[in-house]
């Protein structure tokens, strides 16, 4: 049996010396040490701040809403530009690149920045209907009555159930067998929910 590889941001203990000095120069503020996602992340008041993190060629301290902080040194990077909104990592390639004056600096503003509250609400993408589906709809108002009383995530498992088939008959084969459950009110998938 394949067993899946736990994720850990130290992969392989890179770097361990070098995430002890950042470790100890976060200790020195109000930030809770924590392990979320295989790696350390500080909180507070249960709030994601900021992580820690070793790799092959850099370590790091990512910011969860480094977007906010004013960055003047220029020195935070966005590791996933034009997918991540929010998060910003600051990278060092040795414990000799590291400014404890400026390190807190950025700490502290990132506390402020939590502590006011500030973030990126998430994007809702609104969900299109396939035009065969929509057809149904249109057909029958009690299908339609039906569909429109799910909520948003049910009614995209419908949709996603349409859109995903690739041939015509996939099509209608799977429209035959959604549109008794929609009439019942019941999901798609409700019955792997407990």
């Amino acid at each position: 049996m394949e067993t899946k590889e736990k994720y850990d941001w130290n992969k392989n203990g890179q770097l361990p010396e070098e995430l002890e000095v950042l470790k100890s120069i976060i200790n020195k503020t109000e930030l809770v040490e924590t392990t979320k996602w295989g790696g350390i992340v500080y909180t507070i008041n249960n709030k994601n701040v900021l992580g820690i993190g070793g790799f092959k060629d850099f370590f790091t301290i990512w910011f969860f809403k480094g977007v906010f902080l004013k960055d003047e040194a220029g020195i935070l990077v966005n590791a996933n530009e034009g997918v991540t909104k929010s998060l910003r990592q600051w990278r060092f390639t040795s414990k000799d690149e590291i400014n404890e004056k400026l390190v807190l600096q950025y700490i502290h503003e990132a506390i402020a920045v939590e502590k006011a509250g500030l973030g990126i609400k998430p994007e809702r993408k609104e969900a299109v209907i396939p035009e065969r589906l929509q057809k149904e709809l249109d057909a029958s108002t009690d299908l339609a009555k039906a569909f429109a009383k799910f909520s948003p995530y049910k009614q995209k498992e419908f949709i996603e159930q349409i859109a995903t088939a690739k041939q015509e008959k996939t099509v209608l084969a799977r429209l035959e067998k959604i549109k008794p459950l929609i009439l019942q009110g019941i999901g798609l998938n409700d019955k792997y929910r407990k």
